[in-house]
């Protein structure tokens, strides 16, 4: 975000508190607009950044051919359709066919995912989708849940739900073995 961009966030952020009734120039909105400006730049910095970019390191499987399961990876993400919050966590499991990736750039994957005004639904695909495509695994199966502030904190106002996506490909399709043992590794503690 150049500086003029930025600078431009900070107006029209300025502009919101005021047509909200708002003064801009008490104590403690002073600085606001350019605290929520960094805050966006931070929060939006995967726009425009190929999440499959997270994978790009890859090794030889050395025949391992069992179910690998990354769970419990948190996220936090802007609904794209109120600019309000959503959070969870996010499960991958994969069979892999003749290359792994180091464990952590699943988490890098969901944060790239995720720094961008977002739907879960994409969210979720977008996950599998990139494994799918660098890993070429066997198998892949991704399971998010979320907590959606425009459900619980406006709109309905129904605090306490949570959302759950889930994609498969390949092997998970078909295989209700595969889902299953999924499903419990992502369920035990």
């Amino acid at each position: 975000m150049t500086v003029l961009q930025k600078s431009g966030l900070e107006e029209n952020i300025r502009d919101i508190l005021e047509i909200l009734g708002e003064d801009p120039n008490r104590e403690g909105l002073i600085d606001t607009p350019k605290r929520v400006a960094k805050m966006y730049k931070e929060v939006f910095e995967g726009i425009g950044v190929e999440p499959a970019t997270a994978l790009t390191t890859t090794f030889d499987s050395e025949g391992y051919d069992g179910m690998i399961v990354v769970k419990d990876i948190d996220y936090y993400t802007f609904c794209e359709h109120h600019l309000i919050p959503f959070f969870g966590k996010a499960h991958i499991g994969y069979i892999p066919n003749e290359r792994i990736v180091g464990l952590s750039k699943f988490a890098r994957l969901v944060e790239l995912t995720s720094k961008r005004p977002q739907v879960q639904e994409r969210m979720t695909e977008q996950i599998a989708r990139s494994i799918h495509e660098v890993l070429q695994p066997t198998g892949v199966m991704v399971s998010v849940e979320g907590q959606h502030l425009c459900m619980c904190a406006r709109g309905v106002k129904k605090p306490g739900t949570s959302t759950v996506t889930t994609v498969k490909k390949g092997s998970f399709l078909n295989d209700e073995s595969l889902i299953r043992e999924f499903e419990r590794s992502i369920a035990s503690k």
